[in-house]
């Protein structure tokens, strides 16, 4: 039987990406992005839900999330599931949900390049392949130019 581990989020980041380099000279970017859920209630007032989810890019896209995304932008981000587990400083066994992105696209708004401050521009998108190259061992280093990316059609917007 097949299976597919899929994610689609639009939301804001709550924070700076905090962006990291391995020894391997890997690039590891970790930020939270808030997606907010608004409806009206049967007493008849609006409800609203904010739901975090913390969002885990690797090599070229987190090159491009240190370079772009600032606390409060808005991020269209595609991906999979992955349950971390991990021990605490006090010995306690702990688990997580990280969104692991291939593909991320800047949505406007301060220092995205897209948006009210710059019209007329396009929104960038990159996407990054999890296939490693032959005779590599690892992801390339640089994001997909957006031309280049797979499902960049017109028809093929989520919304």
């Amino acid at each position: 039987m097949a299976s597919v581990n899929k994610v689609i989020l639009i939301g804001n980041l709550g924070s700076d990406p905090e962006v990291r380099y391995l020894e391997s000279g890997s690039a590891v970017a970790k930020f939270s992005i808030a997606t907010t859920e608004a409806y009206t209630n049967k007493s008849g007032e609006r409800v609203e839900n904010t739901e975090w989810h913390r969002i885990e890019l690797w090599e070229g896209l987190a090159k491009v999330a240190e370079k772009y995304l600032k606390k409060g932008n808005s991020v269209y981000i595609e991906g999979r599931i992955r349950t971390d587990n991990w021990t605490d400083k006090e010995g306690q066994q702990k688990s997580g949900v990280t969104i692991r992105a291939n593909s991320m696209t800047l949505l406007g708004g301060p220092n995205t390049g897209g948006g009210e401050n710059n019209p007329g521009q396009s929104t960038p998108n990159y996407a990054q392949s999890s296939a490693p190259k032959p005779n590599q061992g690892q992801r390339s280093s640089d994001p997909i130019p957006p031309s280049m990316a797979a499902g960049n059609d017109d028809d093929d917007l989520p919304f």
